[in-house]
């Protein structure tokens, strides 16, 4: 009998060539953790959601790449689009996230994702 964990670990690969933006990197989560069911992650909640089912490791390749993608600009669009949308949003919530993203306290779309899965214990994520 076998008791090597490695055997019981999976392995996921999130490729940053493979998108250069948030809806992008939606689909290649969507297709890395969710093959073979009918809906896709939308919303930084919902990829959340999906890693609570993982265990094992998370290798993002290009990561310098996804860094730079997801970053300073890019978040500030998401920011902005969150406010000009209105409800159901928090729009002072993001106006002060906006805010210190600008002032350069905030964080980008990157390390936001870099957090959520972070604070999955069972999940080891690697930057490659």
């Amino acid at each position: 009998m076998n008791t090597s964990n490695k055997n019981n670990k999976k392995s996921a690969v999130i490729n940053g060539s493979l998108f250069s933006d948030l809806s992008g990197f939606y689909n290649e989560v969507s297709n890395v953790f969710m093959k073979d069911e009918d809906w896709k992650v939308g919303t930084l909640d919902g990829f959340d959601d999906i890693l609570y089912g993982f265990h094992g490791e998370i290798i993002w390749k290009d990561s310098q790449k996804s860094r730079e993608d997801l970053g300073f600009n890019l978040t500030k669009e998401f920011y902005e689009n969150k406010i000009k949308q209105g409800k159901p949003f928090n729009i002072e919530l993001i106006q002060q996230k906006l805010d210190d993203l600008i002032v350069g306290n905030g964080q980008t779309l990157f390390e936001i994702l870099v957090e959520i899965i972070e604070s999955h214990k069972n999940i080891t994520l690697i930057l490659d």
